[in-house]
């Protein structure tokens, strides 16, 4: 399939034996719906990553060296001896928006073929529910609205899936807050 025909087309990358392609953030039903209609008839998921402050300065990890324990430049990677966090050498590169939608997508043939479609969004932007194309979009998407708030317009029931229905916030989202939450048990007074 060439990717370029699939409605909002923005851009392919092929990288560690997978194919993302990334799709107008408007335009991802449309895309969807080619998609499956071109064979890709499995939705195996539907994952959001939440990418707040990717880019900033003082992003933290691991930084790649050459001398490695013995000093001697052999290698490369981090002494794990050694407390570090240092953060990277180079800011990785920004991305379009906070968030990354990404359709996890199967062709059940053989061999199978397997793509990402992916899109981008911030804040407060709603997606288009996939629920028309494939049905078992309906609980993939109550999970992202539930743990990372992301609307989808035309989901036949958009509520809550794991969380309890007065919880606040999204859980799974970076900015929010952790630690010092009293746990909360259903049977306790």
């Amino acid at each position: 399939m060439s990717w370029a025909v699939l409605p909002g087309f923005v851009s392919v990358r092929e990288a560690f034996g997978e194919t993302t392609v990334t799709i107008e953030r408007e335009r991802i039903r449309d895309a969807c719906t080619r998609a499956r209609d071109d064979g890709f008839t499995f939705l195996a998921d539907i994952v959001t990553t939440d990418y707040l402050g990717w880019g900033d300065k003082g992003v933290s990890g691991y930084i790649g060296t050459g001398n490695i324990g013995t000093g001697l430049g052999i290698g490369g990677g981090r002494d794990l001896h050694q407390p570090s966090t240092q953060g990277y050498q180079a800011l990785p590169a920004p991305k379009p928006k906070r968030f990354s939608l990404s359709y996890h997508l199967l062709a059940m043939e053989q061999p199978p073929r397997r793509v990402r479609l992916q899109c981008w969004l911030d804040e407060d932007e709603p997606v288009q529910s996939v629920v028309s194309v494939w049905p078992t979009a309906d609980w993939h998407e109550r999970e992202q609205f539930d743990l990372m708030g992301v609307r989808f317009d035309g989901h036949p029931n958009l509520v809550r899936l794991l969380m309890p229905d007065d919880w606040e916030g999204h859980p799974l989202r970076k900015d929010y807050p952790i630690g010092g939450e009293p746990v909360r048990f259903s049977d306790a007074e």
